[in-house]
């Protein structure tokens, strides 16, 4: 798509949550949906119509390309959460996973790609495919991320430390599976997609380091951000880049002028008007209401939503940068809390 859509969305004045988890779990059998691409693809279509978006948001669970990647290794599925390298793998894992491109899809991937599949054919709607970002899935890898990569940031090298290794080589796999996946929802008609990045944030990377000059950001996540980003120009797919987590002023500045995404996606804890200074305007911000919270009215009650939302809208259109109102991530189904979260959601949308 053109830049012109999403910036004609924002003039129009959308506003709308990531809110495909809130439509799944109204269904009867919401986890065998899962497995079921037509049924997930209806599920992704309700949540457009509900919301009155033309963008077809998929769920947001970072957790596939994980247990794809760990699949691949021989690591079981129930033992891919709490699993972590703790030493770097050799060099024929790598290239093993670099060269395995043609390997099956778990059922739920195959669902998700096949959900992207039903909204390209089957519906007018803008089909929008879901990444975890390569620096984010490094960090699920690793036991203690941290460390190494604060080494790195001080210029210790791959070659001096197994540490730095370790991350350095579980970045390359990452990236690997992140590209898999990105090809194979480009193939199954994905027109955007969102990629995920939101462990790029001040607790991965030291903000000494950053405000001292390290090429840390470039080497972790602007880097192989970039080769997503040239995939999906080769294939006239747009990049929609969302990162959720504690971010510097700078960091913003890198991601729009260095990624040139559609759409930037940013958390709560970002003033949108203030970051609207170093963003250029033919780039869309969007959010960042904190439904992270909406769950309890203690943290969030229903009049603060109000307030933040009138205060977000208004103050983004002061600086006149193009806006869409939304969520600061994905807004998720809460069993107990399931009615006072969709309130919230309205009156997001309303206020």
């Amino acid at each position: 798509m053109d830049r012109i859509f999403y910036l004609d969305l924002a003039a129009k004045g959308l506003r709308m949550p990531i809110g495909a988890d809130l439509v799944l779990h109204e269904q009867d059998g919401a986890e065998s949906i899962l497995y079921d691409a037509g049924r997930l693809g209806r599920v992704v279509e309700s949540a457009a119509r509900r919301y009155k978006t033309p963008l077809a948001f998929p769920l947001m669970d970072l957790r596939l390309e994980k247990a794809d990647l760990l699949s691949f290794l021989g690591i079981a599925e129930t033992e891919v959460d709490l699993h972590h390298f703790h030493n770097a793998p050799d060099s024929a894992q790598v290239e093993a996973v670099i060269r395995s491109d043609e390997r099956p899809f778990s059922e739920r991937i195959q669902a998700n790609q096949g959900a992207v599949r039903y909204i390209a054919e089957q519906t007018d709607l803008l089909p929008v495919g879901m990444l975890i970002g390569p620096f984010s899935l490094m960090t699920k890898l690793v036991a203690d991320p941290i460390a190494p990569v604060a080494m790195a940031g001080a210029g210790v090298t791959a070659e001096e430390d197994d540490g730095v290794r370790m991350v350095t080589r579980c970045l390359e796999m990452a990236l690997a599976t992140v590209l898999r996946s990105a090809r194979a929802q480009i193939a199954a008609g994905a027109k955007a997609i969102i990629v995920c990045e939101p462990a790029a944030n001040t607790v991965y990377l030291s903000p000494r380091q950053l405000r001292g000059g390290s090429d840390i950001l470039e080497r972790f996540v602007l880097a192989p951000n970039r080769k997503l980003r040239d995939l999906f120009a080769a294939h006239g797919v747009d990049l929609i880049f969302h990162d959720c987590g504690e971010l510097l002023t700078g960091m913003v500045r890198q991601f729009a002028e260095e990624l040139r995404p559609a759409v930037i996606s940013l958390g709560a804890s970002r003033k949108l008007w203030e970051d609207a200074t170093v963003v250029p305007k033919d780039i869309v911000l969007f959010g960042n209401l904190p439904t992270k919270t909406f769950y309890s009215d203690s943290a969030m009650p229903v009049e603060e939503v109000r307030r933040l939302t009138r205060e977000t809208v208004s103050n983004m259109q002061a600086c006149g940068h193009p806006h869409i109102c939304g969520s600061e991530c994905d807004v998720l189904h809460v069993p107990d809390a399931a009615a006072t979260i969709r309130h919230k959601v309205d009156v997001m949308l309303e206020a």
